[in-house]
């Protein structure tokens, strides 16, 4: 038993050294995986959402979804990914939308009834671009990687010890480290992308005082079906609501001085 815990402080180390990195926003990161895969994983993710889920052609869905989301990707920078970003809305009616590494982004039909103007539209486009911007695909992954390590080594400590009631334990840490440290690491991330959204969407030309509006249609859209935000990936809308207005005033600034998109 010694020798494994012996083993496995020195290596965690050496992987939390190894990728540890920085956020758009200065938070500290684990990153463990190259771009070059996490592009690859987006590319055939998107390339299998293509083949398995039926594509809009709607011509008015199309012409909104490209719009906004091509203004939103021309005030990324290149070393995000250095391309032409595709765009597809899926004919699905759930309230979704995603961006992948690679430079793929997909909108379903629901979102569009929910996001009322394309200013609601560019502040979930914008929000979903930025947890690409913030590399949050790999640092998911990459802390995925290192908890999964942590219980591999409690099993084999319990195990070596004879720990009655071994599989409560197991169940116990992995649920412990789900709302300990996955799950708040997934709100931060979600805070995170709405800040990069929302300075996206300014500097493309949309009113992110809109953002503030989406929130309370997808609260209303939800109605009231949520699980409590201990419980949950995503802040509630409530205080996505309030870190939105406490962000607001920088980003109109960008706003009333960023040139006005061509979005009807």
């Amino acid at each position: 038993m010694k020798h494994t815990q012996y083993l496995f402080i020195p290596l965690l180390s050496t992987v939390l050294l190894a990728g540890c990195a920085e956020s758009p926003t200065g938070r500290k990161q684990l990153k463990l995986f190259s771009e070059s895969n996490l592009q690859k994983m987006g590319v055939d993710a998107f390339d299998e959402m293509k083949e398995s889920t039926k594509l809009s052609t709607n011509p008015k869905h199309l012409a909104r979804a490209n719009c906004v989301a091509n203004s939103i990707t021309a005030k990324v920078g290149k070393e995000v990914f250095n391309g032409t970003w595709e765009v597809k809305v899926f004919d699905d009616e759930q309230v979704n939308a995603f961006a992948l590494p690679g430079g793929k982004i997909g909108i379903y039909t629901g979102l569009l009834k929910v996001a009322e103007t394309n200013d609601q539209l560019a502040a979930v486009v914008g929000h979903e671009v930025g947890h690409v911007i913030a590399e949050h695909g790999n640092e998911r992954m990459s802390t995925s990687a290192v908890a999964q390590m942590g219980l591999q080594v409690a099993d084999t400590v319990l195990t070596a010890n004879d720990v009655g009631g071994k599989a409560q334990w197991m169940s116990a840490l992995g649920l412990g480290m789900q709302v300990g440290f996955t799950l708040p690491f997934s709100r931060t991330h979600e805070s995170e992308a709405d800040l990069i959204g929302l300075e996206l969407m300014a500097k493309a030309g949309f009113n992110p005082k809109e953002a503030v509006q989406l929130w309370k249609n997808m609260d209303k859209a939800a109605g009231g079906k949520r699980p409590p935000e201990l419980l949950s990936t995503h802040p509630a809308p409530q205080t996505r609501i309030e870190d939105l207005q406490k962000n607001m005033q920088p980003v109109l600034k960008i706003y009333k001085s960023a040139p006005k998109n061509n979005c009807a």
